[in-house]
């Protein structure tokens, strides 16, 4: 009998661990004319709760796990009416479809009047640098407020600001439609260029070709950031050139999706090298050195402790600044997790606690603050820095992944402001372990300078928000990438052989430059790896006999030393040298070697067109004194070969912005 019952309690306990079947709803969203919408976010809730979320593919194709029930489901898209769809049912053990068809928005008359609430931290309230924790209702509109309202209320022109509230009326103009994979976008052709001339980027020296036999050595940090590409996509929408500082030419490459290997064995990334003639200088080489993070899946990650530290100073109250932070954080919300929290942080005038740290299975709750946050005043941005970190630290997460998200436009004016200063305070937080990553938002005032030193300093990343695409990029599509490190304090040496290289030149990152010492210094700052992101550098090689555009430097060597080593006269090119850490306070930093022969690829690879196109693209934005033979023409001709496998899309609208480029540095006839 006890055999026959201990038999018994074994089949059913192993009952419990068979597969099962999922329930699962899915379906396509597409546009009224039948194109895919790729981004659209998609909410399933039950009653008020909202149970689950997804976004679309670059099919237009969604797919939500969920337990057999009815549903009410929701799916939105910038430029398209919202739909509802009421009782779905999900059958137990099944794949249930449900298709969803977007209607455009209609055409408005007039656009419809908003009104911005009241700060949560009010100036007139609140000494400079103070810190106060909010609660959950909000104050009341102060009188300077409501005179803001009425006299902006009583304006004819489109705009009229004042004080803590804003409101926007506006007349029918001409519009020009357009549509992307991010969906329609409206750009009013009748205004005029707007002003740049406030927003600030660093200056940008290139690097120069420098002789392999007495400068053999190159060593720079890696840089996964990619804000300086989806910053030029605005100039270019609005049918200006850059400035030539705005184009960080690393970033352009480093934006793009290449399909670089995945890793084996414990190394968090595999190295990719690939080397073709340089579409700009038929006499010169072009090497990709491309390295690829391990992929980790959403459900395998570590357990999250973010800190969401908003910019709400009068600065932000722009329909490109806030309204679009709380759109990109409200995504981010809908992947979060039980095991994940969130805590919500903001400055103006003075730094306030919104949320306090929060699980991810709260979203009703992280939403409704994201809801409640408002501009107006002041930006005392350190003050806000300083409580962000701490609150991650007193919420901090042993093993998981702990994140300050910082979101603004970088225009810091009150308390510590300087780059230097904010840049020392930046490096004492980062020794707690906690990450940051940076996005930016808006135009006029932006501060890519700024932002740019903060993430650099921070063991962060930093990315610029353009539109609602571009942050369903960098926090769904990339999650992992933007906000998880693999592995941290990464530096790239390359020695080159001057039996097979007369010189060489590194394209972009002059930002992240380190001293040939520095590769072997573990107390020296690198460049952090997310999971599942790619990192690509280029570089433009002159083989030995040919001679050398500019540069000459002395430098320390492998291949030639006092007497030629016999490495230097084998079929090496260069040999290459890796350091990273572990993203874990104290880790040691670990090597790898390996060598490139100097064997020319005569079929480059779409990987190699990619990032030579983006290249080529860069230079000439920039008028670089070494874009060679570089045309617009050649560049797109690349990109259209690069663009036959294009996943999300990202590369045919990278073809669009090389015409839109070439039309707008043509003279006027050309343009006509």
């Amino acid at each position: 009998m006890k055999t026959f019952l201990f038999l018994l309690f074994s089949l059913f306990t192993a009952s419990l661990y068979l597969p099962r079947t999922q329930s699962v709803l899915t379906g396509k969203i597409t546009a009224d004319n039948g194109e895919a919408l790729i981004g659209a976010s998609v909410k399933v809730s039950k009653g008020t709760e909202l149970v689950r979320g997804a976004i679309s593919d670059y099919e237009g194709r969604y797919r939500l796990p969920l337990d057999p029930g009815t549903y009410d489901l929701e799916v939105s898209y910038t430029g398209f009416v919202t739909q509802k769809v009421t009782n779905v049912k999900v059958l137990a053990d099944q794949m249930n479809t449900l298709d969803v068809v977007m209607p455009g928005a209609a055409a408005l008359d007039e656009v419809v009047v908003k009104e911005y609430k009241t700060p949560l931290v009010r100036q007139d309230e609140t000494a400079g640098g103070q810190t106060i924790v909010m609660g959950a209702n909000r104050p009341a509109p102060s009188r300077a407020a409501k005179k803001a309202k009425q006299a902006a209320a009583a304006q004819p022109a489109s705009k009229a600001y004042s004080g803590n509230a804003i409101m926007a009326r506006e007349v029918p103009q001409p519009v020009e439609h357009s549509k992307d994979k991010y969906g329609p976008s409206i750009r009013d052709t009748t205004q005029p260029p707007l002003d740049y001339s406030a927003e600030n980027y660093a200056a940008i020296h290139e690097n120069p070709f420098l002789e392999a036999k007495t400068n053999a050595v190159s060593t720079f940090s890696i840089d996964v950031d990619a804000a300086s590409y989806s910053n030029v996509r605005r100039f270019l929408q609005q049918s200006q050139l850059p400035p030539a500082d705005a184009v960080r030419i690393e970033e352009f490459v480093n934006y793009f999706d290449y399909q670089y290997p995945a890793p084996g064995g414990a190394t968090p990334f595999s190295v990719n090298t690939e080397l073709a003639e340089c579409p700009w200088n038929q006499q010169h080489r072009l090497l990709l050195i491309g390295l690829q993070g391990r992929q980790i899946e959403t459900g395998q990650l570590p357990p999250s402790n973010f800190v969401f530290l908003v910019d709400v100073s009068g600065s932000m109250n722009e329909p490109n600044k806030l309204p679009l932070v709380q759109q990109s954080l409200n995504l981010l919300t809908d992947y979060l997790r039980p095991q994940d929290r969130v805590a919500i942080a903001v400055y103006a005038g003075a730094a306030g606690l919104v949320l306090p740290s929060t699980p991810g299975s709260d979203k009703a709750t992280i939403k409704a603050a994201i809801e409640r946050l408002s501009a107006g005043g002041s930006t005392a941005g350190a003050a806000g820095i300083r409580l962000a970190y701490d609150v991650a630290r007193k919420n901090f997460l042993r093993g998981g992944n702990n994140r300050v998200v910082l979101c603004t436009d970088g225009d810091f004016n009150v308390g510590v402001s300087s780059e230097t200063e904010l840049v020392k305070l930046i490096e004492q937080e980062r020794e707690s372990g906690v990450y940051l990553t940076v996005l930016g938002y808006g135009a006029g005032n932006y501060q890519d300078n700024k932002m740019q030193q903060l993430a650099d300093k921070g063991n962060g990343n930093h990315a610029y928000i353009d539109q609602i695409g571009e942050a369903r990029k960098v926090l769904v599509s990339e999650f992992g990438g933007t906000l998880f490190a693999i592995a941290k304090d990464v530096k790239i040496q390359i020695e080159f052989n001057p039996s097979r290289v007369a010189g060489y030149r590194l394209i972009g990152y002059e930002n992240r430059l380190l001293a040939r010492e520095d590769f072997d210094d573990d107390t020296k700052d690198a460049g952090e790896l997310g999971a599942g992101h790619r990192v690509t550098a280029l570089y433009e090689i002159v083989p030995a006999g040919r001679p050398l555009p500019l540069g000459v430097k002395n430098g320390e060597m492998r291949y030639q030393q006092t007497q030629p080593t016999a490495a230097a006269g084998g079929s090496e090119l260069l040999s290459l040298k890796l350091r990273y850490k572990q993203p874990k306070p104290g880790a040691a930093s670990q090597l790898l070697e390996s060598t490139v022969t100097d064997l020319l690829s005569n079929a480059p690879s779409q990987n190699f067109q990619l990032a030579a196109a983006v290249a080529e693209f860069g230079l000439l934005l920039r008028n670089s004194a070494y874009k060679g033979q570089a045309t617009y023409e050649r560049a797109l001709a690349l990109a259209q070969k690069a663009a036959k496998t294009d996943p999300g899309g990202y590369r045919k609208e990278l073809c669009d912005l090389i015409e839109k480029a070439r039309l707008l540095a043509a003279p006027e006839t050309a343009r006509k």
